[in-house]
């Protein structure tokens, strides 16, 4: 299949620091003339030179969703720029193959000074739409923005919410082959951000291709099948979103799914214990920092018992992205563990809780590993933020979220057993008041 976006070899380049020479005189004009010769054995470059960009290349095909991910200035809004004809690379080329909607920020073409009616029509004849087009879906891009009375108002007096509500309308109502958007999801109240996903949704399940960049991994793994990890310009991971979404997660927290030691030396202990490595597994051992809602998750802990003798217990803690202490669990409180009260020989240990499906809540979840004897009580080793992982949850209804799409509250999430019951009402319920009353 033909791709519908092609980008070779692209380079954005740009000089900081530097500095615009100031209109002179025609005396100073013919000085400096004289003196250019000597300048120019002297001169050194100003400025410093930035590649916001470096030898890209991507290949999105038609249909497809992708997120751009990174941190702040990693060249992902550069390149949405660079495919909005907004700003023209350095090098390298861009084929585009359909029409472009776009939405870089907010209010981009609007004039403040212009209604919000006027700017309709705008903002649409900007981004390609006919007049008789946009008077066609006049009344329903006012009535996905929700600012219908204000829409006879200057720009000017708008909200950035505001702004955000009508320009993404605008733009999601072009009816795009593709459509970029650059963060329009952090903007605006918690009910627009449902509509917005949704119009994302439907624009992709409509076959349309969507590029658009995002901070929030929630929306990158609900939305997206495919991501491409952005850093310093240039191309870190591109691949299936969840495993992208664990490689920005390992960058961005400076945490993994794993740590190992391997010299015991270094490792955090004492003479009684040593803490070898923390993994994050899912169901079939696989070590991941992207975990489905619905999905178990097991956070393992291997470590060495130096002096035999002591009753000892391994024990996890979890916080959460506001660092609010979520719970710990130990295997001295479990159910089942073999050495609840028993002394441990020396040797190698590997132990394991784990977190039934539909419990956790969306988010990012680090890890504190600690080992500890308890009688008496002494704590050998208790590293912070040893691993991390995300907890994802989709729109296919069969996790705790059910059909509802918005933002869920709360730190856990458990999917809880629900009994209803029914009767069918009485004949004589279902009667009008006037029938009644004859």
């Amino acid at each position: 299949m033909k791709p519908i976006i092609r980008i070779e070899k692209l380079s954005k380049q740009y000089r900081i620091g530097a500095r615009k020479a100031s209109y002179g005189t025609l005396g100073e004009a013919l000085a400096g003339s004289l003196r250019a010769p000597l300048s120019r054995l002297r001169a050194r470059p100003r400025g410093e030179i930035l590649w916001a960009l470096k030898d890209v290349n991507i290949d999105v095909l038609p249909g497809e969703s992708v997120a751009l991910v990174g941190r702040n200035g990693a060249g992902k809004s550069t390149l949405l720029k660079i495919l909005s004809r907004v700003t023209e690379p350095t090098a390298g080329r861009v084929e585009l193959y359909g029409r472009v909607g776009s939405l870089l920020e907010v209010g981009t073409g609007f004039h403040p000074e212009l209604t919000g009616r006027e700017n309709i029509f705008l903002n649409g004849a900007i981004l390609g739409m006919a007049r008789e087009e946009i008077k066609r879906k006049f009344d329903e891009i006012v009535a996905f923005s929700g600012i219908e009375r204000f829409i006879d108002t200057p720009v000017k007096w708008y909200s950035s919410g505001m702004y955000v509500r009508l320009a993404f309308s605008v733009a999601a109502h072009l009816d795009p082959e593709i459509l970029i958007l650059d963060e329009v999801l952090a903007v605006g109240d918690s009910a627009f951000q449902i509509k917005c996903l949704n119009k994302m949704q439907e624009i992709r399940n409509a076959g349309r291709t969507i590029l658009f960049v995002s901070h929030n991994m929630q929306s990158v793994t609900r939305l997206c099948k495919r991501a491409i990890y952005l850093s310093d310009g240039l191309v870190v991971d591109d691949g299936p979103a969840q495993q992208v979404a664990g490689t920005y997660l390992s960058a961005r927290a400076r945490v993994s799914a794993e740590r190992t030691w391997d010299d015991p030396r270094e490792a955090p202990g004492d003479d009684v214990a040593r803490l070898r490595a923390v993994r994050v597994r899912t169901e079939d051992g696989a070590v991941r920092a992207v975990i489905d809602i619905r999905k178990p998750v097991g956070i393992e802990m291997e470590f060495d018992i130096i002096e035999a003798g002591h009753v000892i217990g391994p024990n996890f803690h979890f916080f959460n992205e506001e660092n609010i202490y979520l719970f710990v669990s130990g295997d001295q409180g479990s159910q089942n563990s073999e050495w609840q009260g028993r002394a441990r020989p020396a040797g190698r240990y590997r132990s394991t809780v784990w977190i039934p499906g539909n419990y956790l809540a969306e988010g990012i979840l680090t890890v504190n590993a600690a080992l500890s004897s308890v009688d008496p009580v002494a704590v050998h080793f208790n590293e912070p933020s040893v691993v991390a992982f995300q907890v994802v949850d989709s729109h296919e209804g069969d996790s705790a979220r059910g059909d509802y799409k918005g933002e869920v509250p709360g730190v856990v999430r458990p999917m809880l057993p629900w009994t209803t019951e029914f009767s069918p009402v009485a004949p004589e319920a279902t009667r009008t008041f006037e029938e009644q009353a004859v």
